[in-house]
């Protein structure tokens, strides 16, 4: 049920993946398909949540009704599993630092690069790194409290390390159900984007944002919506231009432009 659970999760990954390149010019897709892969992550999230409670459950159990173990065989498939997912987590994590060079394309056709290291973690792929480094805590863990069963006597480690991992396993999948459900709900981007947008538009003239609306489209992509009013009024993609999109990730942007004498300006 262990393997089956991560099993399930890889491949929930993968279909994410070719899901979201199969249709990336699909111009269903309003703002792109960056939102398929956070939704697989949630889904692997909440997956690896409930494996967490399973690994207590059981745990808990072994408190109550111990079960007699056979520690050469056991031993050996703890290693054998802590090997497999150690590489599989070198193979992921270097995955993972590629993707920071990757590129999100956008319906007007052109690409954005993300260059802030907060934002080139990839959701789907990180949920996948999680569930493999999951399995090989589990497996060090059992080592562990094998090793200690067979020489020392002390059996109560089995369970004991059954429920340390799954505590560690459940704070993991909580941590990622909480950074993808922000993007799936649209929450807003963080104050320094907000910031930096803010001063782009407004340190030029007396331009004044008076609507600001800034959401995650995908894993360090966003959409803006941008009202500003000023004395002098400009062609949109004049202000366009002085926003560092590439920079904080914006690939959707829509500016609207409203007249007002320059004593309101400044007094709004």
């Amino acid at each position: 049920l262990h393997m089956v659970s991560h099993a399930s999760a890889l491949t929930i990954s993968a279909l994410a993946y070719y899901y979201t390149r199969k249709n990336a010019d699909d111009a269903r897709f309003s703002f792109g398909t960056g939102k398929v892969n956070s939704l697989a992550a949630f889904a692997s999230a909440v997956l690896l949540f409930v494996f967490a409670l399973f690994m207590a459950w059981e745990s808990i159990k072994r408190f109550i009704v111990p079960v007699s173990i056979e520690f050469n065989q056991a031993i050996f498939v703890a290693v054998l599993g802590f090997t497999v997912n150690a590489l599989c987590m070198i193979i992921l994590r270097a995955g993972n630092e590629h993707n920071g060079a990757s590129r999100y394309h956008n319906h007007s056709g052109h690409e954005n690069h993300r260059h802030s290291h907060d934002r080139l973690k990839d959701h789907n792929l990180l949920s996948a790194y999680l569930h493999v480094m999951a399995d090989a805590l589990t497996s060090f863990l059992a080592i562990f409290a094998l090793l200690a069963g067979k020489y020392l006597g002390y059996v109560w480690m089995d369970p004991l390390m059954g429920v340390a991992g799954a505590l560690l396993v459940a704070r993991w999948s909580i941590g990622l159900i909480r950074m993808t459900s922000r993007i799936l709900l649209d929450f807003q981007c963080a104050e320094d984007i907000k910031r930096r947008i803010k001063k782009a538009i407004e340190d030029e003239s007396d331009n004044r944002i008076t609507d600001l609306h800034i959401w995650s489209v995908g894993t360090g992509i966003y959409a803006a919506e941008i009202a500003i009013v000023t004395s002098v009024p400009l062609h949109p993609e004049h202000y366009r231009a002085l926003l560092p999109e590439k920079e904080l990730g914006l690939v959707h942007v829509m500016v609207e432009v409203h007249p007002c004498t320059t004593d309101d300006v400044r007094a709004h």
